[in-house]
């Protein structure tokens, strides 16, 4: 190419001193050593794209995904089916471009969508103010330690072990610009300790933490803790699951001040770990400190319905001094898919998809504690997420039909973030796992735990939900 001359070696360290790095390799320090590639690509010199592209899909074709094995990792994201009306619909262009509405009147079916998804959010979490979505679970959990600074004139925040651990490392984060105290409560029997939480609980605690379900898949107490919050003066803000709201109690039934969570598994696919969005729900005395935006109904000067943005918390919107967060887009595409999910499910539909989900979790670790060098981590009740340790094989060796040559059991090690429980592992249950997926994990276990090949293919089995066989 005319003019192009290649990159010198001053010109690399000159880079490379701009950055403060020593070397190019200092570059991919983030990226597991692992999944790093030592050497160049094995491909010819100047080869055409068409036979590079080839060559970039054959290497492609060798990754696994839950359609080709069993996928059992959750740990706040999960493989739920999503009904193809939810494609259908967000692939309109009217939708595709869901950046904030500077002049939101004249976008009613953005604003439509925004009212359906306050509206479906709040009778979820039976509280009765929510908002028109934020970016994703963790930093939800930072804009509700903000709302309840503002509420409580407080600056001392009390964490759950049991809370996602983005959410816990997203408040630590934003704790230092607060200028917040943050103290952990810890776990006894997969549940968050009543008494450790009562002990930390003092007259500078602007709020107090929680998960339903926890970390480990427990369902807490929050009526009970969030009582012992409240008798300190203290608010309460739980993270919770929409797929489990079906059937557990609403978190504002439980005393719950601020109801916030993660929404990938309404509507929204793995997609390598995002883009997904929250929700957040509140009482409405802490209407005009809800981050982001929410949408409001009225009627026009001839009595029609329509839609308009009644509140916009952004300080490029409102005076800088009065503004309460910097949400912008509010993955308002991403809620829209959540919105659709539920409509599509709806109200019993929604139960049913919870019932299932206890029915076949409870299935699933019934037939792993019958397995010698397996046992639940705790006895907490679970609803599509459970705990369990492996006192028979290290976790990391667990392996799909137990081939210790073999592709990793695709479960979460909770050495991740938990080190206390480096035994243990997760194991989520959604509806795209059938009772025989279930068998076929246990069967893994199995010959994991023998060191034995696997007496099986390893290929996937049907997805039927038959009567379930007996464990061998």
């Amino acid at each position: 190419m005319a003019g192009y001359s290649p990159l010198t070696d001053s010109d690399r360290e000159a880079m490379l001193g701009a950055l403060g790095l020593d070397s190019v390799d200092q570059l991919f320090e983030t990226v597991p050593e692992q999944v790093r590639l030592d050497r160049p690509l094995d491909l010819a010199p100047g080869a055409p794209e068409n036979e590079v592209f080839d060559r970039m899909s054959e290497l492609a074709s060798r990754n696994r995904d839950p359609e080709a094995d069993p996928c059992f990792l959750g740990a706040g994201m999960y493989d739920h089916y999503v009904p193809a009306i939810v494609d259908a619909i967000t692939s309109r262009s009217e939708f595709l471009t869901p950046y904030t509405p500077y002049q939101p009147e004249v976008s009613q079916g953005g604003l439509q969508v925004m009212f359906e998804f306050q509206t479906a959010m709040s009778e979820l979490t039976g509280l009765p103010v929510s908002n028109a979505g934020l970016y994703e679970g963790a930093s939800a959990a930072a804009a509700a330690a903000y709302m309840a600074i503002g509420a409580t004139g407080r600056h001392r925040l009390i964490v759950s072990r049991g809370l996602h651990p983005h959410a816990r490392e997203a408040l630590a984060t934003h704790a230092v610009g607060f200028g917040c105290e943050i103290e952990e409560v810890g776990l006894a029997g997969g549940l968050t300790d009543p008494d450790d939480l009562a002990r930390a609980l003092d007259d500078e605690t602007a709020v107090v933490f929680l998960q339903n379900p926890n970390f480990l898949g427990s369902v807490e107490d929050l009526a009970g803790l969030s009582e012992v919050a409240h008798a300190r003066g203290a608010l309460v803000a739980a993270s919770v699951d929409p797929v489990t709201l079906g059937i557990l109690e609403s978190p504002g039934k439980c005393g719950v001040d601020i109801a916030f969570g993660e929404g990938q598994a309404l509507g929204n696919r793995l997609d390598f770990g995002g883009p997904s969005f929250a929700f957040f729900c509140a009482g409405e005395e802490h209407l005009r400190r809800m981050p982001g935006r929410i949408a409001g109904e009225t009627t026009d000067v001839d009595g029609r319905r329509g839609f308009v943005l009644a509140l916009q918390t952004r300080e490029q919107h409102i005076r800088r001094e009065k503004a309460t967060s910097n949400i912008c887009t509010s993955q308002a595409l991403n809620a829209l898919a959540g919105m659709i999910h539920l409509a599509w499910l709806g109200k019993q539909g929604l139960v049913e998809l919870g019932a299932l989900l206890a029915r076949r979790t409870a299935f699933a670790r019934d037939q792993i504690s019958a397995i010698e060098g397996f046992e639940p981590l705790h006895d907490a009740p679970v609803v599509r997420e459970f705990a369990v340790r492996s006192t028979a094989v290290p976790v990391e060796m667990l392996r799909v039909g137990g081939d210790q040559a073999g592709r990793p059991l695709a479960v979460y090690p909770l050495a991740r973030d938990l080190p206390e429980f480096g035994d243990s592992f997760l194991v989520a249950i959604t509806e795209q796992r059938s009772i025989d997926d279930i068998h076929w994990l246990v069967d893994s276990l199995r010959e994991s735990a023998s060191g034995a090949r696997p007496s099986f293919n390893g290929n996937r089995i049907g997805t039927t939900d038959a009567e379930p066989r007996k464990a061998a």
